[in-house]
């Protein structure tokens, strides 16, 4: 059985956290001696490295383990007060969680909003595809992500699946597709993509050849902006449907092709050893995911 203290696992975190072993020190309030000296006992418990010796240090497969312990050992340790000391005001329970731009753009804030009350949440905006980084690293606490198998340590649950349409501004489609779309229109038609990491454009593109035109590409890193991006005329894009019902209705945009679309499922990953705050934030996102198909 390995035996981790859990002054052992704050440290590392702390040196992850302030990115030094000085650093990590001046925030625990002992000397950069004490620090070494407990990362090399952590170490010998673990039976292999913590930390890449870089500059900010890394963390190993291993590090990562042990930083996502002292985090949730945060967590119930916070949960441990409230049940001993009821009376006594703890404070907010802090939680950061990784989300996509597009599911906090469109579903995700009335479920953060109805756990907010006791809870103080840091958001990171990541892209559904990559983010579990952090998780895995004991960043955050939960992701909503576009993959199902389950970070070591975390458990994962279905929240839906949002649906992509490609469309673009009536004039736009006048402009570049008065001959219908085809491959050789979408060629040269701008296309609008989120960030460098957003592959939707080009994997409803597949569907016309196996390497996607390379169109004129704008990059609009900002959900609210992107879909005015496309309203504007800048290029075509795909956005989710449960944004854009609207628009289709009353002929601000139009979908490029009848019955086009591409299907994203999400996912609710968390640290499996969770809280009563995490479980609260879990509720009601998943509560919130039901406009979700």
């Amino acid at each position: 059985m390995i035996d981790i203290s859990p002054e052992q696992a704050r440290t590392l975190a702390a040196i992850v956290t302030h990115g030094s072993f000085d650093a990590a020190a001046a925030h625990l309030s002992v000397t950069p001696s004490a620090v070494s000296q407990r990362i090399r006992a952590l170490e010998t418990a673990v039976g292999r490295p913590v930390l890449t010796r870089a500059r900010p240090a890394g963390l190993t497969e291993s590090g990562q383990a042990v930083v996502r312990f002292a985090r949730q050992l945060e967590l119930l340790s916070a949960d441990l007060a409230e049940e001993l000391q009821p009376e006594e005001p703890s404070g907010r329970t802090r939680l950061t969680l990784v989300i996509n731009s597009d599911s906090l753009h469109t579903w995700a804030l009335a479920g953060l909003a109805a756990a907010s009350d006791n809870i103080q949440l840091e958001i990171v905006r990541e892209d559904q595809e990559h983010s579990l980084d952090l998780l895995r690293a004991g960043a955050a606490a939960a992701a909503i992500t576009a993959t199902a198998t389950p970070v070591p340590g975390c458990s994962s649950r279905k929240l839906g699946i949002m649906r992509y349409l490609p469309v673009c501004a009536p004039d736009f489609s006048r402009r570049w597709f008065d001959s219908g779309v085809s491959a050789a229109a979408l060629a040269t038609a701008p296309v609008l993509v989120y960030d460098r990491k957003d592959d939707l454009q080009d994997r409803w593109l597949r569907r016309f050849s196996r390497t996607p035109p390379q169109a004129p590409r704008h990059y609009v890193p900002a959900a609210q902006e992107f879909g005015d991006a496309i309203r504007w005329g800048m290029g075509w894009g795909m956005m989710p449907e449960i944004e854009i019902g609207e628009d289709l209705r009353n002929g601000t945009l139009e979908a490029l092709t009848h019955g086009a679309h591409v299907d994203v499922a999400l996912y609710w990953q968390q640290w499996r050893r969770g809280s009563a705050a995490l479980t609260e934030v879990a509720g009601a996102v998943q509560a919130a995911a039901r406009v979700l198909r």
